[in-house]
């Protein structure tokens, strides 16, 4: 069942991306024209925001049935026997998450969509992935000590992968912060936007992109010439896909002006990169259960942070 629910949470945390991109793309980010309620006197919208307001408040209320699988997940991880600490601590901290992003939703309404809390929005939404992802990958494994199946540099290595992983995906919340979509119909000169050149931004992105794919390329390669394990072997090519996908999706919306809807398959994909990339140090390292950890013979293993 814990393995079920975290699933579910993890599938949930990148519902609520694909979602709020929606808001963005239908140009309804000020659907509801306040927070919490939907308007000074309406909690819900009315029939005169139509459309827009639909939109906003049905990404609002999308946040109950995240926090219900992530409830869900805490339940399942308290309730399971042997009851592990580690599991329920990454639940709640995916509680945690989830409300401070419903505040932050809240006040990039408040602020008529500034664009640099817009971007804390999206980056706040890729740690509630990163956490939902590292609870589902631990309710396979057991509680004991994290041990290295590579040498401690290639598992650093792993490290700078995702971390040029996420400063892409930072990259790209600037790009849209000074793109096409400023979350509102297009006539509303209102809603600021980053002052900085937009082809100039997508260019840094691009760049970032770049490297994120040698970096890829050079991983598949070191992880083949170690004989890392497997499953790690292959993590790190899926990557390679889906960057590779990512990277055509991004040059093609660039050069189309940006469509709404590759804008949305661009966010999905943003969403699994930082997935698959997450992915590659956890399969570098084992977790025994507390007593058959505690069987093996003494030795001085290296071990890993998570």
């Amino acid at each position: 069942m814990v393995r079920r629910a975290t699933f579910a949470a993890l599938v949930m945390s990148v519902v609520i991306v694909v979602t709020g991109g929606a808001v963005r793309l239908t140009a309804s980010g000020l659907g509801c024209t306040t927070w919490p309620r939907c308007t000074d006197e309406s909690l819900t919208p009315t029939a005169e925001m139509g459309f827009h307001g639909v939109v906003e408040f049905t990404n609002r209320m999308l946040t109950y049935v995240l926090s219900a699988a992530v409830g869900w997940a805490i339940l399942a991880a308290r309730c399971h026997r042997p009851w592990r600490r580690s599991m329920t601590r990454l639940g709640w901290a995916q509680f945690w998450l989830v409300m401070s992003n419903a505040v932050l939703g809240g006040i990039t309404v408040l602020t008529g969509l500034n664009p640099y809390t817009v971007a804390l929005h999206m980056i706040a939404a890729m740690a509630l992935v990163w956490v939902a992802l590292l609870m589902w990958e631990r309710s396979k494994e057991g509680d004991g000590p994290a041990r290295l199946s590579v040498a401690r540099p290639i598992h650093q290595l792993s490290y700078v992968l995702v971390t040029v992983i996420g400063l892409l995906v930072a990259a790209g919340t600037l790009v849209t912060g000074a793109g096409h979509h400023p979350g509102t119909p297009k006539d509303n000169k209102i809603v600021p936007r980053i002052p900085i050149d937009y082809d100039r931004l997508a260019q840094f992105h691009a760049d970032f992109a770049f490297v994120s794919v040698g970096l890829a390329i050079a991983v598949i390669f070191v992880f083949a010439a170690v004989k890392a394990p497997q499953p790690a072997r292959a993590r790190a090519k899926e990557l390679l896909a889906v960057l590779l996908l990512q990277g055509v999706l991004g040059f093609v919306q660039y050069f189309t002006d940006a469509p709404e809807l590759m804008v949305g398959l661009h966010m999905l994909l943003a969403a699994l990169t930082w997935i698959a990339a997450l992915r590659v140090p956890l399969a570098l390292r084992t977790r025994a259960d507390v007593a058959a950890a505690e069987q093996l013979p003494a030795q001085a293993p290296q071990t890993a942070a998570v």
